[in-house]
């Protein structure tokens, strides 16, 4: 009977262990950018971008590194998808200048996603004088 318990325990712990090792990789993923996009008013060139974020959802605070330096930092939601993307993808609203803003990023396999909240969008689309631009 002691060697079940035992056994048991052991399972437990690895169990514990290996949930703990998956939970930090739910706050991180890639983003390779295939054009320039502005997020909360900050320019991103085409590229390779790490992205991680805090917070356990749905409003989360997003970072966006380029190797270890933070480019990018910003307020976002974590959705559920129905279905997981097929592979990593960003979504972009283009502007009237002809500039795009970043608005959702998704991660390959993964059924969430982080959508920019729309008030971060509104204010990069704000002109210096505080009117909306139609």
């Amino acid at each position: 009977m002691k060697l079940s318990r035992i056994g048991i325990a052991v399972f437990g712990a690895a169990l514990l262990f290996s949930a703990s090792a998956f939970a930090k990789d739910t706050n991180k993923g890639t983003l390779q950018l295939e054009d320039k996009v502005t997020v909360d008013g900050t320019p991103l060139n085409p590229g390779n971008y790490k992205v991680e974020w805090q917070g356990s959802g749905p409003d989360v605070t997003v970072n966006i590194l380029k190797g270890n330096q933070t480019v990018a930092t910003f307020p976002a939601k974590l959705t559920e998808q129905k279905a997981p993307a097929s592979a990593n993808a960003y979504g972009a609203t283009d502007e009237p200048n002809g500039g795009k803003v970043l608005n959702s990023i998704y991660f390959g396999g993964k059924h969430y996603a982080l959508t920019v909240q729309p008030e971060s969008a509104a204010q990069h689309n704000q002109p210096e004088n505080g009117n909306a631009t139609k």
